[in-house]
């Protein structure tokens, strides 16, 4: 088996065991709302959900709109990311793992979508009494992905500028 294959498939497995079951545990543990500190005036884990997307994008949008919406919007972008996967170099190792953690944080979340509409979100970090919106491991995959990607992006745009 190609390793970008492995790669793919180890990240995308592990994060999205990762992301539902700490979601299982905040449901199961947690009532809503509920909060504790874990490290004072810096972060704590909070259950709340979240019926939009990043900082509540379309959460007072009609529930069937916002279904639909996230539904087709996710599935194009993970068929997008399938496809770039299996296109890329074999040596684009990089590329796939950034890849394969922005669609383990999409289906994830797609989950939640599909089991709940709406997404479970308890990573709450703040300064004082200024809270970044609260996000899960799915989100943060995303994020993670979403920052490796543009540096593989301008690593290989330096690589290819200095020939």
């Amino acid at each position: 088996m190609k390793a970008k294959y492995v790669i793919f498939f180890t990240t995308s497995v592990l994060v999205i065991l990762l992301d539902q079951g700490t979601k299982t545990y905040i449901t199961e543990t947690m009532s809503m709302y509920e909060s504790f500190t874990v490290v004072k005036g810096l972060f704590n884990i909070t259950y709340v959900r979240n019926p939009g997307a990043a900082f509540g994008f379309l959460a007072g949008a009609a529930p069937g709109f916002r279904y639909v919406f996230f539904l087709t919007v996710t599935a194009i972008a993970i068929g997008l990311i399938l496809y770039y996967i299996q296109k890329s170099a074999a040596k684009s190792r990089l590329l796939v793992f950034s890849l394969s953690l922005i669609l383990a944080g999409a289906v994830g979340n797609l989950i939640d979508r599909i089991r709940f509409e709406e997404v479970i979100d308890f990573l709450d970090v703040y300064i004082g009494s200024h809270h970044w919106p609260a996000f899960n491991i799915a989100d943060s995959a995303i994020s993670i992905g979403a920052v490796v990607l543009i540096i593989e992006m301008v690593m290989k745009r330096d690589k290819s500028s200095s020939l």
